[in-house]
């Protein structure tokens, strides 16, 4: 049980922060276009409880990713619907890139300022665990950004396409929106999809974040996704 409770201190925060921001960044964008639901609604706010999903937070905890309450967005409201789609969809994976970013920062920063600290002295013990809610934040970050890129609406990336392709194919994948989520859990479970499209996504954006500590990254979230 004490072993729980740390997981979860490590990977709540990061897990919170990211599903958190990146559903405010579809409201907020959308705001900026034309459609003001999300502020309507109270939803353009960083307090996780307005957008927290039992089910989606828990999955994290259990099969490495998960989701929030999706912020609604009525893309008629939208000045230039199609166009505006594209960005609103987009903003949420540049934002957890953006996060996993920051986050690679801060860790390597930690990890250089507490080099020449002695093995339990107060600034190794404050540097520890923040050094590895950074390490899981890049890697949670960048999978959310990736997963969310695939072509299948209603993610990220198959609103993205919508957006892109001309009227008829656009049309057609947007009917496909209804059968998306089954057709997301089909490709992630039952086909090599996840290895061999998001894992190497992954490892690429971790190594080029992380450098040399990547393997710190993919250590702690291996030991934190430990049963």
């Amino acid at each position: 049980m004490e072993e729980f409770f740390i997981k979860l201190s490590i990977m709540l925060v990061p897990a919170l922060m990211a599903i958190t921001c990146h559903e405010v960044s579809h409201g907020w964008v959308a705001d900026r276009f034309g459609d003001n639901t999300a502020r309507y609604l109270g939803r353009l706010t960083l307090n996780p409880l307005k957008h927290l999903d039992i089910l989606g937070t828990l999955m994290i905890f259990v099969i490495g990713i998960g989701w929030a309450k999706p912020v609604p967005v009525n893309f008629g409201n939208l000045r230039h619907p199609k166009r505006d789609m594209i960005w609103v969809a987009a903003a949420g994976p540049i934002t957890n890139f953006c996060l996993a970013t920051v986050s690679a920062v801060a860790m390597r920063a930690v990890i250089a300022g507490t080099q020449g600290a002695a093995d339990g002295s107060m600034l190794a013990a404050f540097a520890d665990p923040i050094t590895l809610m950074l390490a899981f934040s890049v890697y949670i970050n960048l999978l959310l950004g990736v997963f969310n890129l695939i072509p299948v609406p209603p993610l990220d990336g198959g609103r993205v396409a919508v957006g892109l392709l001309p009227y008829g194919l656009s049309m057609a994948l947007a009917r496909v929106e209804p059968f998306g989520m089954i057709i997301i859990v089909a490709l992630v479970f039952l086909t090599n999809a996840f290895s061999y499209v998001i894992a190497p996504a992954l490892n690429f954006g971790v190594h080029l974040l992380a450098g040399p500590y990547a393997n710190l990254v993919f250590g702690v979230t291996k030991l934190m996704m430990k049963g």
